[in-house]
């Protein structure tokens, strides 16, 4: 009997751990019914957590649509606008590889071109710089560590990319190049700066002249720095009372200010290729992706098309925790908004 009764307890105690580690917020926003609509489900997703959230839908054949629910700023009661400008994080790799195979397709950079080459001054200062192309760094294989891993980086960002360069000067590398693959920011800080070396201006104006101008994007920025911050959403971290709209986190690096529209647009002359001139798409394709995801303190975001429906969906939200569950609920919200617009078309 004693052994039995040790067996009940060790089971209890077994599951009562299991349902410990079970993570019971996904799981509640996963087993909700579905929404009939878009704006549904974004009202539920901020019921789940998210102070705002904003929602671009463009299906081919149809007008495009915007969404938003929540707060575009929670201390002065303003609700969400679905024309609000937003930290896009990384999401602007995408506009940074476009202006890379436009390059070297007019000849001004070549991919097989090493870090050596384009920057003598960190040859002893970054490991294999002599070994490190351009197409490593691009694709996330160069082995040169991540600067927003570095201690306190987002305690202490730095102000500017070379600052922020200087915090991994001297690191040992990953890896050694092209044996591997891991996400580094820096290396599109130095792809930032390769491209300030070969254009007139600054690499905004690069991308003003080749990427937005003609799709009349002018609601996309450089930083956060050339808009007014009333027009920006408040961003929000999990456990801090500050409203990080008007910090410099990311928005002195890499990052840029855009609407989810402008993105929107963008992301389908991207898919479809009207962003190329001849010659260029088949350079891009070769390097990177054509679809991202952008995650800074107090903004995330999905940018991605879908070729089944023909439509580019947009999705952001103003509240941020790098642990927890958030970005795996805010995955979640995505591909439900998904779902209901797939269920819409077979109506």
């Amino acid at each position: 009997m004693k052994r039995i009764t040790i067996i009940r307890i060790a089971l209890f105690v077994g599951t009562a751990i299991s349902l410990y580690f079970v993570p019971w917020p996904i799981i509640g926003a996963w087993i909700r019914p579905l929404p009939d609509t878009v704006q549904g489900q974004l009202d539920e997703a901020v019921a789940h957590g998210f102070d705002g959230m904003i929602a671009y839908v463009d299906q081919a054949g149809k007008a495009p649509e915007y969404y938003a629910a929540g707060w575009h700023d929670r201390a002065n009661k303003i609700p969400a606008r679905p024309n609000a400008y937003f930290k896009i994080a990384s999401i602007s790799k995408l506009y940074d590889a476009v202006a890379i195979a436009k390059l070297v397709h007019a000849g001004k950079l070549s991919l097989d071109g090493t870090l050596a080459d384009y920057f003598p001054e960190l040859v002893g200062r970054i490991d294999y710089a002599d070994q490190i192309t351009l197409r490593m760094m691009v694709q996330h294989r160069s082995g040169i560590p991540n600067i927003t891993d570095t201690p306190n980086f987002w305690v202490y960002p730095p102000a500017s990319r070379e600052e922020s360069l200087e915090r991994v000067l001297d690191l040992p590398a990953s890896f050694e190049p092209g044996t591997d693959y891991q996400y580094s920011n820096t290396n599109y800080v130095l792809i930032d700066m390769l491209i300030e070396k070969v254009v007139p201006g600054t690499k905004f104006n690069y991308f003003q002249d080749v990427i937005l101008n003609p799709r009349g994007l002018t609601h996309t920025f450089g930083s956060m720095d050339q808009v007014d911050l009333d027009d920006m959403m408040s961003g929000y971290y999990v456990g801090v009372q500050e409203d990080l709209k008007a910090s410099d986190y990311g928005t002195k690096l890499t990052s840029m200010v855009a609407t989810a529209e402008d993105v929107g647009i963008f992301l389908r002359a991207l898919n479809d290729g009207s962003v190329f001139k001849e010659g260029e798409q088949e350079i891009y394709s070769s390097i990177y992706a054509y679809e991202h995801t952008g995650l800074m303190p107090g903004y995330e975001s999905i940018a991605r098309y879908h070729p089944d429906m023909d439509a580019v969906v947009i999705l952001f939200a103003n509240t941020t925790h790098f642990e927890g569950y958030n970005w795996s609920i805010f995955e979640l919200t995505y591909s439900r908004i998904l779902k209901i617009l797939r269920n819409s078309q077979t109506e």
